[in-house]
């Protein structure tokens, strides 16, 4: 699979599970969200060795 986030891009070997990923990438699940598709991929759900996939960090913020 195709890895992008802002800070690299990576070619990873599939199938692996979206918690699995963040894991061997060393990142909180908590703190990332897992695009494909222009989608949100769960955690438990498996993406294949052609997906693309895109990790953008949770933000979050309030109104005044």
């Amino acid at each position: 699979m195709h890895l992008h986030n802002p800070k690299r891009d990576l070619d990873i070997a599939g199938p692996m599970r979206v918690t699995q990923l963040v894991k061997h990438l060393g990142l909180n699940r908590e703190a990332v969200l897992v695009i494909r598709a222009d989608s949100l991929v769960a955690g438990d759900a498996t993406l294949a060795d052609t997906d693309e996939v895109e990790i953008r960090p949770v933000i979050s913020g309030g109104s005044r």
